[in-house]
């Protein structure tokens, strides 16, 4: 099998480890806009050799791991480059864009639209980890206009990877994201900003710090060039998911201030249910 990936960092270089593991005969090829990605990759083996659009006629897969922005611009271009059997998919936080962008490309069918909910808050090429996507759910949208054959052989390997699949609209995908990743995103960054500006005044602040505040704002070490157009292409979505976070924020601070602590209390015991509801997802270490 010939594997091309657009984009070497963590997303892409996680998916070669896998795949090498599981076929070694497999031959990987890397494209990325920054050539020290690409040597990176080299050296630690998750390539086997650069390429360029021109070498995507000979693969059998394409992986495009990169910005939702980039995605959108290099998308059609991938697509005109590939055979008649490639299959291209690729790991983006949005989906109704991409999806809309490429409705009457004359390539479409050979476009998997999926999103795999899996990574860490590292980025590059030395970030790949093996196993990132065992237990992980992968989004798959619009499945249906991707031809048969075509999607059978993506979905084979992502199963074989380790990967739980769900089919959606990419509508739904992009609202429902926008609540279980955009905002802890954006809750997570906003935190550290906070903390950052008092740090200004009481030098001893992260010798305070626990486990709890570093677990909290792990993701604010996220790439800034990656979520700032996830948020641009979700922009709706994530207002409104935002709007109801201020409301129970604000609610929460006028309860301490009313000096409500029974009413804190409640709050707190009526959210504890959530462990209920993550029970059971596999955590990336």
């Amino acid at each position: 099998m010939k594997l091309a990936i657009i984009g070497i960092g963590l997303i892409g270089g996680s998916f070669a480890k896998d795949v090498k593991r599981l076929h070694p005969e497999t031959e990987v090829y890397g494209i990325d806009a920054n050539d020290e990605h690409l040597n990176k990759a080299l050296d630690l083996g998750l390539i086997d050799a650069k390429a360029t659009y021109q070498d995507l006629q000979f693969a059998d897969m394409v992986l495009v791991a990169i910005p939702v922005d980039v995605l959108v611009d290099e998308m059609p271009k991938i697509l005109d480059a590939i055979g008649e059997n490639t299959v291209v998919f690729d790991t983006g936080s949005t989906k109704a864009l991409i999806c809309k962008s490429l409705e009457n490309h004359p390539k479409r069918r050979n476009f998997l639209a999926s999103h795999p909910i899996a990574g860490t808050e590292f980025s590059g090429p030395e970030a790949a980890i093996e196993n990132l996507y065992n237990g992980k759910t992968n989004i798959i949208c619009e499945v249906e206009k991707t031809a048969f054959k075509l999607q059978e052989k993506a979905l084979q390997l992502f199963q074989e990877l380790g990967m739980r699949i769900r089919y959606m609209n990419a509508e739904a995908h992009d609202k429902h994201i926008a609540y279980v990743s955009h905002l802890s995103h954006i809750s997570s960054f906003m935190l550290g900003k906070t903390v950052i500006e008092k740090e200004k005044n009481e030098r001893d602040i992260f010798d305070m710090a626990g486990s709890g505040f570093e677990s909290t704002v792990r993701l604010a070490k996220s790439s800034p060039a990656m979520w700032a157009p996830i948020f641009e292409q979700n922009k709706e979505n994530v207002i409104e998911t935002l709007t109801e976070y201020i409301h129970n924020l604000e609610d929460f601070k006028k309860m301490i201030e009313n000096e409500d602590f029974k009413g804190v209390y409640d709050e707190m015991n009526n959210t504890n249910k959530i462990k209920q509801i993550l029970n059971g997802i596999p955590l990336t270490k």
